[in-house]
């Protein structure tokens, strides 16, 4: 099919929104339409429709915009501080993979493709072309050092270095790959298998890169891939209420968690605490804070303490 749709001012923009009925000051709607973009905010408006799927794009009654840019800044504000717990995850799990890894195979283990038992030999090969080329663009200081005092004899830095400069993606083919005791023993440290822990990496690095592109997150649907851990270990996130698969709520529940055991004293869960108050009850049921989500035991320590 081709693309119809011609190109309309910013003016023109607020005139269609009027005539859906949606309330607001001309002069704040065109300003901020200049400033985000028609089709960024639509993504905070579109909850208001009546049926946008059958095709009727008006708002419902007394729908105000004042309300759409509410939700706008909270996402901001959430995908910051959702960013910033991902970023303590992910230097926790590079920091771990590098000593166990460097521990158990060597500072250079990672140019014997034996030593990454899990990881296919395409995998590895793209893995390994990924490290040369973060080596070469990297222009930090700690690889500056490397290079001119080593490099005439080393073609890459050792593990503990060479985790510095990988991305999210790298280090969760890293973890993926690594021998099974070596997974298991950082999965031991986060207490949940190894398959949970896996998966929440997954999640993460999907969440991280829809943060970076500044997409939606308040209510974004998860992967069901993402795995709660079961069994009588786990009650805490079964009773006295039930941790789904699939929501923000679940991806909040699990950096809670996270951060309670690699950063303790980290003021993280009272941002959070704060930023979900500022919420209605029934935007959180948006974002999967269901009845009873207070009784939740990965919660309740916080939810008192703020």
């Amino acid at each position: 099919m081709k693309y119809q749709k011609p190109w309309i001012s910013f003016e023109e923009q607020a005139d269609r929104l009027a005539k859906r009925g949606l309330i607001f000051n001309r002069s704040e709607l065109i300003s901020h339409l200049i400033d985000v973009g028609y089709y960024r905010l639509s993504g905070y408006w579109y909850i208001f429709k009546k049926n946008s799927k059958s095709g009727d794009e008006s708002f419902v009654e007394d729908t105000n915009f004042e309300r759409v840019w509410d939700l706008y800044t909270f996402d901001r504000q959430l995908r910051l501080v959702v960013l910033d717990a991902i970023e303590r995850v992910e230097v926790y799990t590079r920091t771990q993979l590098a000593y166990c890894l460097g521990k158990t195979t060597g500072p250079f283990g990672f140019f014997d493709r034996a030593t990454l038992p899990n990881m296919e030999q395409e995998t590895y090969g793209h893995f390994l072309s990924r490290c040369f080329a973060q080596y070469a663009r990297s222009k930090t200081l700690f690889i500056d050092h490397f290079k001119k005092k080593y490099g005439d004899s080393h073609g890459l830095p050792p593990y503990w270095i060479l985790v510095n400069i990988m991305d999210f993606g790298m280090m969760l083919t890293l973890f993926r790959g690594s021998p099974d005791t070596v997974k298991n023993d950082i999965a031991k440290e986060i207490g949940v298998p190894v398959k949970v822990f896996e998966s929440w990496l997954l999640m993460l690095n999907t969440v991280r890169n829809s943060c970076a592109h500044h997409d939606r997150l308040w209510n974004k649907r998860l992967n069901n891939k993402t795995k709660i851990p079961r069994g009588s270990k786990y009650l805490e996130w079964h009773k006295p209420y039930e941790v789904d698969n699939s929501s923000t709520f679940t991806l909040l529940t699990i950096l809670s968690y996270l951060l309670e055991r690699i950063a303790p004293d980290t003021s993280w869960h009272d941002k959070i605490v704060r930023l979900i108050a500022t919420q209605s009850e029934e935007d959180l049921y948006r974002m999967g804070f269901k009845d009873g989500w207070k009784s939740c035991p990965i919660w309740t320590k916080w939810l008192s303490e703020g």
